[in-house]
């Protein structure tokens, strides 16, 4: 195991780093998703990240371009007012969804690229991060981690208790906007390395295991990156041993720690009665 770890950071050093930056910030990010009750916000903005890649690969511009473009106009487009009581906006969510995914099969099936870069486009591939990629993710999520971390207490408020946040002149709508812009910018970074599928088990799956762990807010945004990148660090190792698909090996491995996680709280639980 040893040895496998070694030879994995020797050989892909890339891919180790952008896993673990993407695990945590994405996972930090995504406990306020949970929290929300926005999970399949994290969905539908990855896969618009992906056929943002798609339409970048077809129009010949940076894919961070096109991906970012599409995410902010789905952000924005999930800002209007929508006040139909028979459509829920979940529904208007699973329509650019549905959208978004399909679309990001006809453009790459028009961009005369082969299998293999379909596969990467659609699906990312942590193991083939380069540096270009690495310092894209350091110049975007870094800074959207440090301003998280910086403007955590209305953020908290605007999430957690927002009559408090009103009686305090914390103008919650402006936060939630600046939240879901970041987070935006975020998954417009990190879906062509890593995947739609990837990054929505980070935002979901990982935080969701701190939730159970623990109810202190603070105990569960230092323990979700650590679990992410718990997870990437295993997953890489596992997939590099057995050669396996890596992203969909990091992504079982977190799904691993969320039915431990839950057993072992539920086993404590049962000692403490």
């Amino acid at each position: 195991m040893h040895d496998a770890m070694q030879c994995l950071y020797c050989q892909f050093p890339e891919a180790l780093r952008a896993g673990l930056l993407i695990s945590a910030v994405c996972a930090m990010l995504g406990v306020f998703v949970i929290l929300k009750r926005a999970v399949f916000i994290g969905i539908t903005l990855s896969e618009v990240a992906t056929c943002g890649v798609a339409a970048a690969f077809l129009l010949g511009i940076p894919p961070f371009a096109g991906s970012l473009a599409l995410v902010l106009a789905a952000v924005g487009a999930l800002a209007i007012p929508f006040d139909n009581q028979r459509i829920p906006r979940d529904t208007l969510m699973g329509i650019i969804f549905i959208a978004a995914s399909a679309l990001a099969v006809l453009l790459v099936s028009k961009s005369g690229t082969g299998l293999m870069e379909v596969n990467a486009v659609l699906y990312g591939d942590l193991i083939l991060a380069s540096k270009k990629e690495l310092a894209i993710l350091f110049a975007v999520l870094v800074p959207a981690l440090a301003g998280f971390l910086l403007f955590l207490r209305p953020s908290l408020y605007s999430f957690l208790d927002r009559e408090a946040a009103k009686v305090l002149g914390i103008r919650t709508w402006i936060w939630e906007t600046l939240f879901f812009l970041m987070l935006g910018a975020v998954i417009s970074a990190t879906s062509q390395i890593a995947g739609a599928l990837l990054v929505f088990c980070y935002l979901v799956v990982c935080p969701a295991t701190a939730l159970v762990l623990s109810k202190r807010i603070k105990v569960v945004l230092a323990l979700a990156p650590l679990l992410g990148m718990l997870a990437t660090f295993l997953g890489m190792v596992v997939s590099f041993n057995y050669d396996l698909p890596t992203n969909q090996t990091i992504c079982i491995i977190a799904c691993i720690l969320f039915v431990v996680g839950a057993g072992v709280k539920r086993l404590v639980s049962l000692s403490l009665r």
